[in-house]
């Protein structure tokens, strides 16, 4: 299993910087976790758009599924074109509107899921845990050929967070805020906390990820290893993580 980070900051995308967004592949089928601001065109650099059926997502801020709608049109054309045959499915939490847009879109449809949900898309399982956060949002850990990996998307630090992501093979930790911030109120961690979910869980390898657009990122990774997990570092655009 192989994980791409297309993209990693909070909030909005920088310069050649998408908003999150991560390629997971095995044995030749794809899936894509968030598909945020800007995920799209950068996605593009590694993979073909029509060469991926299924797209998660782990909630409704713009930073985390801003480009499906361009996703969407993306399979509508192409199809015309008979570039592809297969129609795009597009995972999230429940909502009316969000399925109401998806499947306004010829050749889509969403499919719906919850914290008791588990999905079998490819040779991916996925299964859910709900997070602390201002909008229903989902951690998402994936496990695939005897691998983990947890994605905490957006949310403040809890325990459950820590029974979720126990023993994953790889930890992509949300880390809004520095040390000494406060995140409870926005539903955040600082790279204390998320250093302390990556010392507890015993994550073998992690990624900082919904980085900041200040301060100096490497004390983020400072301050987390702090915690005692030593095998932490920063999400960068283009990073391949082989499992």
């Amino acid at each position: 299993m192989e994980c791409r980070v297309i993209g990693m900051w909070g909030g909005f995308p920088k310069k050649n910087g998408p908003c999150s967004g991560y390629l997971l592949t095995h044995e030749g089928f794809s899936l894509l976790m968030d598909c945020g601001s800007g995920v799209l065109s950068e996605l593009q650099n590694y993979i073909d758009l029509n060469d991926i059926n299924h797209v998660v997502l782990t909630h409704y801020h713009y930073d985390h599924f801003s480009d499906i709608g361009a996703y969407l049109f993306s399979r509508l054309v192409n199809t015309q074109l008979s570039r592809t045959t297969e129609e795009l499915s597009v995972y999230g939490p429940a909502d009316e509107g969000m399925q109401k847009q998806v499947e306004a879109v010829a050749y889509s449809r969403f499919i719906s899921f919850n914290e008791k949900s588990q999905l079998e898309i490819g040779p991916f399982t996925c299964t859910f845990m709900k997070n602390i956060h201002p909008v229903v949002t989902y951690s998402i850990k994936i496990e695939c050929a005897g691998k983990s990996i947890v994605f905490t998307s957006d949310s403040s630090f809890t325990e459950d967070l820590v029974s979720f992501a126990a023993d994953s093979d790889l930890l992509i930790t949300e880390c809004s805020l520095y040390e000494g911030m406060d995140g409870a109120g926005s539903g955040h961690m600082t790279s204390e906390h998320a250093g302390i979910l990556a010392y507890q869980s015993k994550a073998k390898r992690v990624l900082l990820t919904h980085l900041p657009h200040f301060g100096d990122l490497n004390d983020l990774v400072v301050s987390a290893k702090k915690q005692g997990n030593e095998s932490i570092e920063l999400a960068e655009t283009g990073m391949l993580i082989e499992l």
